[in-house]
């Protein structure tokens, strides 16, 4: 979802020159190799996947409570998502969301640090193939269908409208931190979003098309129909560019309003 600090970062007290990049939501360690970054966004979408439909099949097995299963795949979200970006963002940035990489290429394309059009390249194969992965190992550990195309429609208009609203918040977040300087809040800020949106959103906050994707490949509580797909896809693309737009104004930089690029 974003970083940590970087591997390789300056001591403290370190002068740093002026035209040293800074990092930005998700910034990519100058010492890490493309190839451990992109294993590194493999494994942690394939992670959170796996944390996010085992756990809801889990929960549909010890409780026909639906109230009960969401906050079960809700808890066990947060905790998953707070140790994988912890462990994985000094790495790659720990983006495992091709929205925040998406975001993060467009701030960089704008005059801001971050990801160029090779890591956003391998970024986003990695992401999607890791949350199909992730899905189908959740399915496998609890000897459902490898491989089972979910039913579960979310195609209703009130959920697209939650996918916006979530992917618009995690955005906010996720850059907000970086622009006041706070990303080592990151684990446990956005694990936190995460979690509280599962509850506040229509949709249960997926904010994440590679994690869409993955979930299509399941029929479990966490599953959503591939006719869905598309249109929560386009809605978090849609909250990602409302989010970049929040940021904008409320963390606007010194300068800005004389025709400096905000984001």
């Amino acid at each position: 979802m974003t970083a940590t600090e970087p591997v390789g970062a300056a001591p403290a007290g370190a002068v740093i020159s002026a035209d040293t990049p800074q990092p930005a939501p998700g910034a990519t360690p100058p010492r890490a190799p493309l190839v451990s970054r992109a294993a590194a966004e493999f494994i942690g979408t394939a992670a959170l996947v796996a944390v996010v439909v085992g756990s809801g099949i889990q929960a549909t097995e010890l409780s026909r409570d639906v109230g009960l299963q969401l906050l079960a795949n809700s808890l066990a979200t947060v905790f998953g998502l707070g140790v994988l970006i912890a462990l994985l963002g000094p790495v790659s940035g720990a983006h495992f969301n091709p929205a925040v990489t998406l975001a993060e290429w467009w701030s960089a394309r704008r005059g801001g640090a971050g990801v160029g059009a090779r890591e956003v390249a391998v970024y986003v194969p990695a992401q999607i193939a890791g949350a199909v992965a992730g899905a189908v190992l959740a399915d496998a550990m609890f000897g459902e269908p490898l491989v089972k195309w979910s039913t579960h429609d979310r195609s209703a208009g009130h959920l697209l409208l939650g996918e916006v609203v979530a992917t618009a918040g995690l955005i906010l977040l996720v850059f907000g931190l970086a622009r006041t300087d706070r990303l080592r809040f990151a684990p446990l800020a956005v694990a936190s979003y995460i979690g509280a949106a599962y509850w506040f959103t229509s949709s249960t906050s997926f904010a994440n098309p590679a994690v869409t994707i993955g979930r299509a490949f399941t029929d479990t509580f966490a599953g959503i129909e591939p006719a869905s797909v598309p249109g929560f896809v386009g809605a978090q693309l849609a909250g990602a560019a409302v989010g970049l737009a929040l940021v904008a104004v409320v963390f606007l930089r010194p300068g800005a309003g004389s025709g400096e690029s905000a984001v």
